[in-house]
């Protein structure tokens, strides 16, 4: 047997027809920026995450920086301030903090969740921090009352990585009236980038909040900088949402529910089948909130994890890795400063991501989680 650790023309296949007509429909529409199309998504991400600003852009990281950039240009951020984010992230988290000319702060990560430690973040906060990005790392919500203190205590904007977690819910804890990630905070990022639970067939992201006037920056920044046609108020860029790829989603996006409760299915299957000193299991978090499992992650502690993956793959199993490298150790990011973050340094040698998606059924992620127990080493 194979178990492959992707395949998205399976993950797209149940779609197939409906995204035919979805381009289809778009192609006659002889719109190709904007339009309907782009607005009827919006709308509808809207009513999902009962959010009530939605702005379509060209990729997750793009939502990031758009968020940053607004804030800026609304006054609330200048060059040189601060902003908290967790050391085990992917690296468009740090991307978009230093391209807004703002400097990014590591803090070390909970061991147990793999999501920032939020008891050491009054710690990094200095007089020059403004925000807290949180990220809701494989689809694992990180929001607690130590988190909204310290934000609050110190005037802090939070703003949401919310690129793995589409439709993950905590029960009524974010600042406004909705409970999804992305819009738990002051402003949050999404990513469909084609591996997401809820993927476009290329690069495609979007801004959640609640704040009029930063939704109405970050649009118009997303336009060039351009307010109306040839008048142009920021130095913007062009970061809209295609239509094809609003399309995309629009069809994808009421499987949402369904997509998150098979990945909930498999990563249980997982949970109950292995059994193997040396391996860590992720942690749960539902008796708080709802996760939605973006990626089933273990930690191989007491074996060499390129032997581990390599006797996986002689077996059939496809794995990954995320992450690797933590962004402060990035050639890219080889002079930022920090201070001490062991845990993250420690688990980045230990990560591995099993099968969840499409194609990996239950009965797969079970006899995966019994390949792994009887693994000879």
């Amino acid at each position: 047997m194979k178990y492959p650790f992707l395949d998205l023309a399976k993950v797209n296949e149940p779609y197939y027809d409906e995204l035919v007509r979805a381009a289809e429909r778009v192609i006659r529409s002889g719109r190709y920026i904007g339009g309907e199309e782009v607005e009827a998504f919006e709308t509808e991400l809207s009513q999902m995450l009962k959010a009530p600003y939605i702005i379509g852009v060209s990729n997750g990281l793009d939502a990031l920086r758009l968020i940053l950039r607004a804030y800026i240009q609304l006054g609330v951020f200048k060059e040189g301030d601060e902003v908290i984010y967790p050391a085990n992230t992917f690296i468009a988290s740090v991307l978009a903090i230093s391209d807004a000319g703002l400097v990014p702060v590591p803090v070390d990560i909970d061991e147990r969740t793999l999501d920032i430690d939020t008891s050491l973040i009054e710690a990094a906060v200095t007089e020059r921090t403004k925000a807290i990005m949180p990220v809701h790392l494989y689809g694992n919500i990180v929001w607690d009352d130590t988190l909204v203190a310290v934000a609050r205590r110190y005037s802090l904007k939070i703003i949401e990585d919310s690129a793995q977690a589409l439709g993950a819910y905590g029960s009524q804890c974010g600042l406004h009236e909705s409970s999804f990630a992305g819009a738990l905070g002051d402003a949050g990022a999404i990513s469909f980038y084609p591996t997401k639970n809820v993927g476009a067939l290329g690069d495609a992201g979007a801004v959640v909040t609640f704040d009029g006037e930063l939704a109405r920056v970050v649009r118009t920044l997303a336009n060039y900088g351009s307010d109306r046609q040839y008048h142009n108020i920021y130095r913007g860029f062009n970061c809209r949402i295609d239509p094809i790829q609003a399309a995309m989603l629009r069809v994808k996006l009421p499987y949402l529910a369904k997509e998150n409760s098979d990945r909930t299915e498999r990563a249980l299957a997982y949970q109950n089948t292995i059994d193997r000193e040396g391996i860590y299991l992720p942690y749960i978090t539902h008796e708080k909130y709802d996760q939605v499992w973006h990626q089933f992650v273990i930690r191989v502690v007491n074996y060499k994890r390129d032997r581990f993956r390599e006797m996986l793959e002689r077996e059939g199993v496809g794995t990954a890795i995320h992450y690797a490298v933590p962004p402060h150790k990035q050639p890219c990011y080889s002079g930022m400063a920090h201070g001490d973050l062991p845990v993250t340094e420690r688990i980045a040698d230990e990560l591995v991501s099993l099968p969840i998606a499409t194609g990996t059924s239950v009965a797969d992620a079970m006899e995966i989680g019994r390949i792994i127990n009887r693994l000879d080493f």
